[in-house]
C-alpha cells in the first residue's frame, strides 16, 4: 500500500456517494507498501479501504484481482471483500485511475515476529491454498523467471550505484535461475506477496495465542508454483532484523503449512532455489523502485539489498534441512 495520487476532499465525496455506505467522516493515506494509492475512509457505516490502482497493475488483470477476494471470501477466507456500488460495479474510476473499495478487516500485522505468529500464517497461507484450488480463472506470474530479466534491463545501468558488483551478480545469478528453475511443481492460485504487513493477527483471549484475523493486498495474485508462495514468505517471515535466518520460525512456518497441505518431496527440495528466486524477484522491484520512485510519493522505498542478502544465504543451502525440517 501506499499513496501516488492525492483525492481531494469533494472526490472523495462524489465517489463514495456511489455506494450505499453513508457520507464520508474522514479519510487519510496509508504509506506502507509500494504499488497502489491506498485510503482508509470512514463513512457513517464505518470504516472501509479504497484503493486507486496503478504502477505495475494491468487494469485489464483487475476484475481477476476482484473475483478472487470474492471466491475466497465466499469461502470463508479472512480477507478484504470487494463493495460493489448502487449501479451493481466493483471497478469505477476515481481521478482517472480506476479504483475499488473493499472491506475493513479487524487485528493488525505484526511489529515484532515471533515463531508463533510464522506457525499461524504457515496455516493461513495453506488455507489460502486449499481454497483457491477451484478458482477457475487463471493470470500468469509475470513476475516469476521469465520476467526477471526483463525487469533487470529496466534499472541494471543503476545496479552499481546502489552496490558496487551488484550488476554483475544479478547477471550471474539469473543465469542460474533461468537454466535451473523447476517448472514441474504442483501449481495452484497464490498470493505472491505475502508480508507480515499484509497479514492481520489477533490475540486468543483464551490461550493467548496469536490467530490470523485477515489476508490483504492480493493484487499480484497469479498462478504459479504454491511452493513458490512458501519461498516467498520464508523470505520475508524468518530473517531477523540483523539479517540472520531463523530456522526455528521456519520450521514453525512449514510445518504448520504441511499440517493443512503436505508438501511433496519435490518442492521440499525445491525450496532452496525456490528462496533464491524469491529474493531475486524482490531484489529486482526494489531495485527497480529505488530508482524510479517519483520524488514527494508519499511512499516508504525498500531497501533492495536486504534481498542481496537474502539470495547469498540461500545460494549456501544444501537442501530444506536447512529451513528446520527434516
Amino acid at each position: 500500500m501506499a499513496v501516488y495520487t492525492e483525492v481531494s476532499d469533494d472526490e472523495m465525496r462524489d465517489f463514495i456517494a456511489e455506494y450505499d455506505i453513508g457520507d464520508v467522516v474522514s479519510f487519510t493515506g496509508i504509506a506502507e507498501g509500494v504499488e497502489n494509492s491506498n485510503f482508509l475512509v470512514h463513512t457513517e457505516t464505518g470504516p472501509y479501504i479504497l484503493t486507486i490502482y496503478e504502477k505495475r497493475v494491468n487494469p485489464a488483470e483487475l476484475p481477476f484481482f476482484i473475483d478472487l477476494m470474492e471466491h475466497l471470501a465466499a469461502r470463508g477466507l479472512a480477507c478484504p471483500t470487494p463493495l460493489h456500488g448502487r449501479d451493481g460495479q466493483v471497478l469505477r474510476q476515481l481521478c482517472g485511475r480506476p479504483a475499488a473499495m473493499v472491506t475493513f478487516l479487524r487485528g493488525m500485522s505484526a511489529k515484532r515476529l515471533t515463531t508463533g505468529h510464522c506457525g499461524a500464517l504457515g496455516g493461513a497461507l495453506a488455507e489460502m491454498h486449499a481454497k483457491g484450488a477451484d478458482f477457475a480463472a487463471t493470470r500468469a506470474n509475470n513476475l516469476s523467471v521469465s520476467g526477471w530479466r526483463p525487469l533487470f534491463d529496466q534499472c541494471r545501468s543503476g545496479a552499481d550505484a546502489v552496490k558496487p558488483g551488484l550488476e554483475a551478480f544479478i547477471a550471474e545469478r539469473l543465469d542460474y535461475l533461468e537454466a535451473h528453475w523447476p517448472r514441474t511443481l504442483p501449481a495452484g492460485l497464490i498470493h505472491a506477496d505475502l508480508f507480515p504487513d499484509n497479514v492481520f493477527f489477533r490475540t486468543d483471549k483464551e490461550t493467548g495465542e496469536e490467530k490470523v484475523s485477515g489476508l490483504i493486498d492480493f493484487y499480484f495474485a497469479c498462478t504459479d508454483a504454491l511452493a513458490y508462495d512458501v519461498a516467498i514468505c520464508l523470505n520475508a517471515w524468518c530473517f531477523e532484523a540483523d539479517g540472520a535466518f531463523n530456522a526455528t520460525k521456519a520450521r514453525a512456518l512449514l510445518n504448520t503449512y504441511r499440517k493443512v497441505r503436505p508438501m511433496t518431496a519435490d518442492e521440499m527440495d525445491a525450496l532452496p532455489i525456490l528462496a533464491q528466486g524469491a529474493a531475486m524477484r524482490f531484489l529486482l522491484t526494489r531495485l527497480y523502485d529505488w530508482i524510479n520512485t517519483p520524488s514527494g510519493a508519499l511512499v516508504k522505498r525498500k531497501d533492495p539489498l536486504e534481498y542481496y542478502r537474502k539470495l547469498r544465504f540461500h545460494q549456501g543451502v544444501p537442501g530444506p534441512g536447512a529451513y528446520g525440517v527434516a
